[in-house]
């Protein structure tokens, strides 16, 4: 997908990923007697590293029929199609015409409200002929894919909270992907920083490392469809069995949790087969309401955005303590002065943190009751713990250098000069030199007013230098 990038300001969950790419599989099967499995098999994939799965499958839909009829051309075509694509900026609604169709969708930001509909967000324009809209560019009908486990929901956010590994064995390489997507979206706008494998083979390059019994399970979650995989990752604590997703008008048949060892080789039973015990009490009020909408044949769009603010709301209990917490740890403003360097982030103590608990935990937003201080214990031992603080960390040392770059503008540089020798003042320059760079490389919340007068102070400090020391100031 040449060309379409992503900016900084995209929600973290929907960011480029740098490690990886997104396979999007468009799979065709069709009888053919002359061919030896009796089969015709064919795929075309679309890799990317952008997690856009509702506009990757939807332009696979299109392109694939028309590709298995027409071969190469009918790709370059689509390509160079693709290639006219604007560049998917935050924020905005685009309309990318291909085949044909024009395919409308808006590139969710930062500064969306949390559980907004994107639907109502769209331009309304003239178009014609009318565009295919997608009302999301990456979020699944969550319902669908948890109705086996809606009784288990809880209970899947906490352990994909704790970053542990987990099985997901499904009937095919769909459901595969669909839950173990669903279940690394629901703890948006968490991000969740494990590795995933929405589909695993035997083929893959770390089988051997998933399947050993000689070192614990990695943090990840994988997606199997082979039967072989009951065997061999018999050992990880966690195995969710699911069978086809399908619709009815009633609650799906629920799967129960299961000790592991009923976990057999052969016909294994739907189920959570683990010995996990939750930290926080179920939710039952969350369940009625699905089952009301169950009952009122509510569609299941509407499901899914009661389930996801379920969630978001969960997390967001979860996180605003640790939030508000670490904001405490920044250096008050008046701190900054322009002529040392900025004071550091307090340290990040647990114990201190778990004290404010008391007055100022998730129970002021959540009116669930269970071990919540349990739950933050095992979080912090979580990779997304981790990763959850180092951004925080890196965004309050950005704004940090952002605050005193402001301050440095504010100061008077020439009666700073007055009595510092030519090495402090090259020593400056140097500096602050470092500080632009820094500040257009690592995008800081910095003004470009701020910039560009930081710039005229260098100029204004090398102008009252030698001559000598200015040559060599400006060639460097």
């Amino acid at each position: 997908m040449a060309g379409f990038g992503l900016s900084i300001t995209a929600l973290f969950l929907l960011q480029r990923e740098s490690a990886h790419y997104f396979g999007y599989v468009y799979f065709r099967q069709v009888k053919d007697s002359s061919m030896k499995r009796g089969y015709f098999q064919k795929s075309l994939v679309l890799v990317s590293r952008l997690p856009y799965v509702n506009l990757f499958q939807s332009l696979l839909q299109l392109i694939a029929p028309e590709y298995f009829d027409k071969l190469e051309p009918c790709l370059e075509a689509v390509c160079n199609e693709i290639d006219q694509w604007p560049p998917p900026l935050p924020g905005q609604t685009l309309n990318l015409p291909v085949m044909g169709v024009v395919i409308q969708v808006r590139i969710p930001s930062r500064v969306d409200k949390p559980g907004s509909s994107p639907v109502k967000q769209f331009n309304q324009e003239n178009l014609l002929p009318a565009p295919l809209v997608l009302p999301s560019i990456h979020e699944l009908d969550l319902f669908r894919c948890f109705q086996p486990v809606l009784i288990h929901v809880q209970m899947l956010w906490e352990l994909m909270l704790l970053g542990e590994p987990i099985v997901v064995m499904a009937p095919s390489p769909t459901v595969s992907s669909e839950m173990v997507l669903a279940l690394t979206s629901c703890l948006a706008p968490l991000r969740y920083c494990c590795d995933y494998r929405p589909y695993f083979t035997i083929h893959d390059s770390e089988f051997k490392e998933y399947t050993t019994r000689t070192q614990a399970p990695p943090n990840i979650v994988v997606g199997v469809t082979n039967p072989f995989f009951i065997k061999t990752l018999q050992h990880w604590p966690h195995i969710l069995r699911v069978g086809e997703l399908k619709m009815s008008g009633d609650l799906p048949k629920q799967v129960k949790v299961k000790k592991l060892t009923k976990l057999k080789t052969l016909d294994t039973k739907p189920g959570i087969y683990t010995s996990y015990k939750t930290f926080l009490h179920k939710d039952k009020t969350l369940i009625k309401r699905l089952l009301k909408g169950i009952q009122r044949k509510r569609p299941s769009e509407v499901q899914s955005a009661l389930l996801r603010r379920h969630l978001l709301e969960l997390t967001q209990s979860f996180i605003i303590p640790l939030e508000h917490y670490i904001a405490s740890l920044m250096p008050l403003q008046r701190a900054i002065t322009p002529w040392k360097n900025p004071p550091q982030i307090r340290p990040f103590r647990q114990d201190d943190f778990m004290k404010t608990l008391e007055h100022a935990g998730p129970q002021l937003t959540c009116v669930l009751k269970g071990d919540w201080l349990g739950l933050y214990r095992r979080f912090f031992r979580s990779p997304n713990f981790d990763g959850w603080y180092r951004q925080r960390h890196k965004e309050m040392t950005q704004k940090l250098e952002a605050l005193h770059l402001e301050a440095i503008c504010e100061a008077n540089i020439v009666a700073w000069m007055k009595d510092k020798s030519e090495v402090e003042i090259v020593d400056l320059v140097l500096k602050l030199r470092e500080k632009l760079v820094r500040a257009r490389c690592q995008h800081l919340p910095v003004k470009e007013e701020t910039l560009r007068r930081v710039g005229l102070y260098i100029e204004t400090i090398i102008d009252s230098l030698p001559e000598d020391l200015q040559a060599v100031l400006h060639h460097h």
